[in-house]
């Protein structure tokens, strides 16, 4: 299920994209600011080229390059 960012409060939304910026793995030897890289991620978010999944079985939330996703969960929303 896709869950449309503008949905989510604003701090849930930063907390959400910090959690995915600080993740083991994520920052490929970017020694970019934490600010920087949250922006990045809410400009993909707010261009359409990232979305928020979400698993209901697991209960959380992932965010994934919207190419990425299948094209199924897209024409649902």
């Amino acid at each position: 299920m896709l869950i449309p960012h503008h949905l989510l409060e604003a701090g849930t939304l930063t907390r959400l994209i910090e959690d995915f910026v600080t993740r083991e793995g994520t920052d490929n030897g970017d020694d970019t600011e934490l600010e920087t890289r949250v922006q990045r991620v809410r400009r993909a978010l707010e261009k359409g080229e990232a979305v928020i999944v979400f698993d209901p079985e697991s209960e959380q939330c992932q965010l994934a390059l919207k190419r990425d996703v299948p094209r199924e969960w897209l024409e649902q929303g």
